[in-house]
Parts: C-alpha cells; sequence; structure tokens
C-alpha cells in the first residue's frame, strides 16, 4: 500500500486529495497535512472587508469532511520537506514517511521585502481569509473617517486580479454610501500596463480595464516599485520600460490593501535540497506537474515554479524559469 501525502489543503490540496482518494479507493492511503483546521475559499476574500461577506462564510471545518472521504487528516504545521529520505517534518518534532508527494502549499506571502508592506504595516490584505478580517477592522475605521484609498499590487507580485476586484468592490461600496467623492482613489501597480495582469493582457483587458478606471475617476501608477510605506503615505518609484526611474511619487492613503510578491512556504524553499525549487522557493516541476529530480514529489498551485509570459523589468523576479 503506497502512502500518498498531500501537503497543504487550500483550493489546490484538497481537490488534489479527493481526486486522489476517488482515484486509489482503499488500495492505498492518502494523507493531508495542513497547519490550518479550515478550508477558506481565498477568491472571496476581496468580500469580507467591506462585510458584504463574514470570514465564517468562507470556512468549512476540513476534518470532518476528509473523515467522510476515508482521508487521513494532520492539523500540523510543516517545517521541512526531505525528498531524500521522503519525509515531511512536522513542528512538533515528529515526521510523515511517504511514497508519493503532492505540495499544494500555496505562496508564502512575503510582505517583509517591502518596509511597512501588510498587516503587521500600514496596508492591509485579502490574501488570506484571516488578513481580509483585519481588513474589515481597518475599513470600519476608514468609514468614520474617510480619505484616500491606494490598492495594488507590489514589484514582485504575480497575481494581480483580487487587487482589481478589491479596488472596484471599494469603489462601489463608497457609492453605495454616497461618500465616493470624498474618497480619492488610485491604484499603484507593478504592472507595465493596467491589465497586464501578470500575463501579458487577457484579450482586451488592457483597453476595458484603462477604460473603466478612467470611468469611475480612478487614477494609476503603473511601473511601480513602491520603496516603502508609512503610517498614511505610500513611497513610489515609477520606472521606464528598461527599469531606470522616471518619476518618484508620494501617494497619500488613509485605507490601502496593496498584494505581495510570492515566496515559497519555509518548509519547502528552506529544505536546501538541489533540484527541488528555483531560487524563490517555487517547486520546479515537468510537464506532468513532477518535480524532474525527486520523481516522486509533484505539485500543484501557486507554489509551482512557472516561466514569465513575458520579461517586463522587476515584475517577474521571482518567477525565474524553471524548466
Amino acid at each position: 500500500m503506497a502512502r500518498i501525502v498531500v501537503l497543504g489543503a487550500g483550493i489546490g490540496g484538497v481537490p488534489m486529495a479527493y481526486e486522489m482518494k476517488e482515484l486509489v479507493k482503499n488500495n492505498h492511503e492518502v494523507t493531508v497535512i495542513s497547519d490550518s483546521p479550515t478550508f477558506h475559499f481565498v477568491p472571496s476574500n476581496p468580500w469580507v472587508p467591506p462585510k458584504w461577506r463574514k470570514p465564517e462564510d468562507l470556512k468549512i471545518e476540513l476534518a470532518p469532511v476528509f473523515k467522510k472521504k476515508g482521508i487521513q487528516f494532520i492539523q500540523k504545521a510543516a517545517t521541512r520537506v526531505d525528498p531524500e529520505n521522503n519525509k515531511v517534518h512536522l513542528a512538533d518534532d515528529t515526521a510523515v514517511d511517504y511514497d508519493y508527494l503532492v505540495i499544494a502549499t500555496g505562496p508564502r506571502l512575503a510582505f517583509d521585502e517591502v518596509p511597512g508592506l501588510g498587516p503587521e504595516g500600514y496596508t492591509t490584505s485579502v490574501c488570506h481569509v484571516d488578513h481580509a478580517a483585519l481588513a474589515a477592522k481597518d475599513w470600519e475605521a476608514f468609514m468614520e473617517d474617510p480619505g484616500p484609498i491606494v490598492v495594488g499590487a507590489v514589484q514582485g507580485a504575480s497575481c494581480f486580479g483580487p487587487a482589481y476586484e478589491y479596488l472596484m468592490i471599494l469603489e462601489t461600496e463608497l457609492r453605495k454610501r454616497k461618500i465616493r467623492d470624498k474618497v480619492p482613489m488610485t491604484f499603484v501597480t507593478s504592472e507595465p500596463y493596467i491589465g497586464h495582469l501578470g500575463l501579458g493582457g487577457v484579450g482586451d483587458t488592457k483597453g476595458l480595464l484603462e477604460s473603466a478606471l478612467r470611468d469611475k475617476s480612478i487614477k494609476w501608477i503603473t511601473n511601480a516599485k513602491v520603496d516603502k510605506i508609512e503610517d498614511g503615505m505610500m513611497y513610489v518609484t515609477e520606472v521606464d520600460d528598461s527599469g531606470n526611474e522616471k518619476q518618484k511619487h508620494e501617494v497619500p492613503f488613509k485605507h490601502s490593501m496593496m498584494l505581495p510578491a510570492f515566496t515559497g512556504i519555509d518548509a519547502v524553499r528552506n529544505a536546501g535540497v538541489e533540484g527541488l525549487t528555483n531560487p524563490r522557493g517555487f517547486v520546479i516541476v515537468d510537464e506532468h506537474q513532477r518535480n524532474p529530480t525527486f520523481k516522486n514529489i509533484y505539485s500543484v498551485g501557486v507554489c509551482v515554479a512557472l516561466p514569465p509570459v513575458e520579461k517586463p523589468l522587476f515584475l517577474w523576479v521571482h518567477l525565474k524559469p524553471a524548466i
């Protein structure tokens, strides 16, 4: 009987475990390791700050659903993936042996790469449901004393859709509350143009999104490198297509949500094993989602190392080609 371990229980890990168990039935053992007792639906996080959804609406307890499916569940944090010995080491100094490992951890949120970024700094986040809950408190305070809003994504970010969504959600909420005219809005992004989305554009996203922002009187700064963030002020360097400084900006805000760059999680990026990850800690895979060095390791989701679709300045600093 093979021991199949899925590391991570998010949008990649849970479906992976379900489908794997459906395929192998009771002939093989499927185990999921996660540091969280709940699954949460990340795409709905932007709805939490304006209270269009409650955090509890997005969460599902994992243990009961896995038990129902015949999947073993270990609710502990992983500290190190050990591919040379086919083990996943856990925070309580135990280890889980595997014959096959699927890494589906999602990313580490690299707030530390920009001074003042993130929930422990001066901006909010919708990357995790708990961060979105903190953003809701910040939004409540903002509504008591409205002012400028800055939304966007810093250099190295690779996921831009939630920033646009959050921007439009807040704009809609301000109109509902009839205070939109009191709130200047600015979109700050490392994308080379509005609507790039980290994908080189999708159809006419450039034209559509630029038009939408103009229609809603939202200013923007592209090719933006956020140098630092202080209480109420974002310091931004706008660069040209060669990465040279073009203009400095000081952008004030009363509420801000900026998406960070991603890395692999510490348990993977600090494994110290050549061939498992790229320099940013993303898992290297082939066309079959399999690691070419450790052929019993697979990976799915945001933790996979993907080559860039384009090569604009610093936008893809963490996505160095893996294959």
